[in-house]
């Protein structure tokens, strides 16, 4: 009987492995579904957030992208409609002054310096070195 006793417990080890590995198994599959319904979520393009953003040529937005940087700085929204030749009436500022501010909103091209007035990304760069009141060297200083 030692030996029918020695099988049955090998038997009852073996059932419990088994058991594990499906607890295992089950675990893994879940979460393997899991990751097939994040990936659903994202476009297939792979572009999740990097998508590069461009203006309809023609369009008043790109007018206006147009008319900020021959000003070279940021300018208020009726400027700008002088500037793309629209008529500077509510109608019009309020159209172009949200479109402009939904770009600045999402960072992009377009930056709202103040109250209806718009700048570029571009430029964020520049800094206006009056601003910070140092003596600026001459030509003859710096040799």
């Amino acid at each position: 009987m030692s030996l029918r006793n020695e099988i049955l417990k090998r038997i009852e080890r073996k059932e419990a492995e088994v058991r594990e590995h499906e607890y295992a198994i089950r675990e893994g599959k879940a979460y393997l579904q899991g990751l097939q319904e994040t990936l659903k979520l994202i476009p297939k393009d792979d572009t999740f957030g990097t998508q590069e953003v461009t203006l309809r040529h023609g369009s008043n937005i790109a007018k206006a992208h147009e008319a900020l940087k021959a000003a070279g700085k940021p300018l208020h929204i009726t400027e700008i409609l002088k500037a793309i030749g629209q008529p500077i009436d509510k109608k019009h500022r309020l159209a172009l002054g949200g479109s402009i501010a939904a770009y600045a909103r999402k960072d992009a091209i377009f930056t709202k310096t103040a109250p209806n007035t718009f700048g570029l990304i571009e430029f964020a760069w520049k800094v206006d070195l009056s601003i910070l009141d140092l003596p600026i060297a001459t030509e003859e200083q710096t040799k």
